[in-house]
């Protein structure tokens, strides 16, 4: 999910964290990875993913999910008497993308009734909820939480002529 979110909206207005090269930088080191490389051609590839992604969470089918996982796959492997699975990509620049997407996919399968869009109508983020009884609505109480309660608050108050002395 932490590919999707990559984009939110702040002061009403959209930002999108991978418009400047530090910013992939910095989530790129977040995750991970060290590969050398272009990190324009990893941006290109990013941004793919993450399209495909919010194309799957938002109903416009899976083609481009399947496509960006057309370039890679888990291997399976052993060291040292443990199991692990290595990511094998056609080219290095997919590495990251490639591994959010598979990624999603296995959460997919095995918790998809917990990936929610934020209840605020106004944000676009995504989240797993990790929840023990599953209830969450918002992608940070912090955020859109307390200003949904603040605005219950203020609706409360002018319908009913303000809070009583």
């Amino acid at each position: 999910m932490d590919l999707v979110d990559t984009v939110w909206v702040e002061h009403g207005a959209l930002v999108d964290q991978f418009d400047a090269l530090e910013g992939v930088r910095a989530w790129l080191a977040e995750h991970g990875w060290d590969g050398d490389g272009e990190v324009e051609g990893v941006r290109e590839r990013l941004l793919e993913a993450r399209a495909a992604l919010r194309d799957a969470l938002e109903g416009r089918g899976s083609d481009r999910l399947n496509a960006v996982l057309d370039h890679g796959a888990w291997r399976p492997r052993m060291r040292g008497g443990e199991p692990y699975e290595e990511v094998v990509v056609d080219e290095t620049a997919w590495w990251p993308g490639w591994v959010a997407a598979a990624g999603f996919v296995r959460m997919m399968g095995e918790r998809a009734e917990r990936v929610r869009k934020c209840a605020n109508p106004q944000c676009v983020l995504w989240f797993l909820d990790v929840s023990k009884n599953g209830s969450r609505r918002w992608c940070s109480m912090e955020a859109c939480g307390n200003r949904a309660k603040v605005g219950r608050f203020h609706q409360r108050n002018r319908s009913t002529g303000g809070p009583s002395a």
